[in-house]
C-alpha cells in the first residue's frame, strides 16, 4: 500500500468517527469541535487528491469564519439540553423519513458517477491551475445550480435579518419608515408664555408684606 493510500484511508476513518461523534455527543460545544475536526480531514482528503483551493477555501471559510462563530455563539448561550431531549423521540417520525430520502439522493448521485465514471483527465498546462479551471466548470457547465445556490443563502440571508427584527415584548421596536418621515415642527414645538416667579417682591418685603406665593414657596 502506498503511502497517499494510508493517509487517505486513515483520514477518511478520522472523518467518519468525527462525523457520527457530532450527532451523538450530548454536548453541543464538543459536537461543534468534532464537526471542526470533520471539516480538517475533509481538507485534507482534498489535499491528496490536488484540490488545494476547495481546500484552503474550506479551512478558511468553514472552519476559520463559520465554526468559530457558531462554536462562540453557543458557548455563549445557556441552551437547557434536557428540554430539548423532551420533543425528540415526539419529531422521530418526521426524522426518519427525512434522513433516509437524504441517504437515497446522496446514494443515487454517489452511484450515478461510479457508472459513469470519466477516468481521462483533461490536459492543464503548467501556467494554468485547477482553481481556474474550477472557476472554468462552475460558471460555464454550472451556472443555474451556482445561480441557485446564490438565491437559496440571499433568502437565508433575508430570514435572518427578518428573525432578528421581529416583534418582541422584550425588545424596544420602532418604524424605520416613520423615523424617516419625522419632521423637526413634530418633535419640538414652541410655546410663549409669561414668566413667572415664586420670590417675593422686594418693594413688599421692605414694607414687611410678603408675596401671597411666598408661604406656599417655603412650604414647598
Amino acid at each position: 500500500m502506498e503511502f497517499k493510500t494510508a493517509l487517505f484511508y486513515a483520514f477518511s476513518a478520522i472523518l467518519i468517527l468525527a462525523a457520527l461523534r457530532v450527532i451523538t455527543d450530548r454536548n453541543p460545544v464538543h459536537s461543534a469541535l468534532y464537526l471542526v475536526l470533520t471539516f480538517f480531514s475533509a481538507a485534507a482528503i482534498w489535499m491528496l487528491l490536488q484540490a488545494e483551493f476547495l481546500a484552503i477555501v474550506l479551512v478558511l471559510v468553514y472552519v476559520g469564519a463559520v465554526m468559530v462563530l457558531f462554536l462562540f455563539v453557543v458557548m455563549m448561550l445557556d441552551i437547557n439540553i434536557e428540554k430539548m431531549r423532551e420533543g425528540f423521540w415526539k419529531s422521530l417520525w418526521v426524522a426518519i423519513p427525512v434522513g433516509l430520502l437524504i441517504v437515497f439522493e446522496l446514494s443515487a448521485v454517489m452511484m450515478r458517477g461510479f457508472w459513469t465514471l470519466d477516468t481521462t483527465a483533461p490536459n492543464l498546462s503548467a501556467n494554468v491551475g485547477n482553481t481556474r479551471e474550477l472557476g472554468k466548470v462552475l460558471y460555464t457547465q454550472y451556472t443555474y445550480p451556482f445561480e441557485i445556490a446564490a438565491v437559496i443563502l440571499l433568502v437565508a440571508i433575508i430570514a435572518a435579518v427578518a428573525l432578528t427584527l421581529r416583534k418582541r415584548k422584550d425588545s424596544k421596536y420602532f418604524a424605520p419608515g416613520d423615523a424617516v418621515k419625522v419632521k423637526s415642527t413634530d418633535r419640538l414645538r414652541m410655546v410663549q408664555m409669561k414668566s413667572e416667579s415664586t420670590r417675593a417682591n422686594p418693594s413688599a418685603a421692605a414694607s414687611g408684606d410678603a408675596s401671597p406665593t411666598a408661604p406656599a414657596a417655603e412650604n414647598k
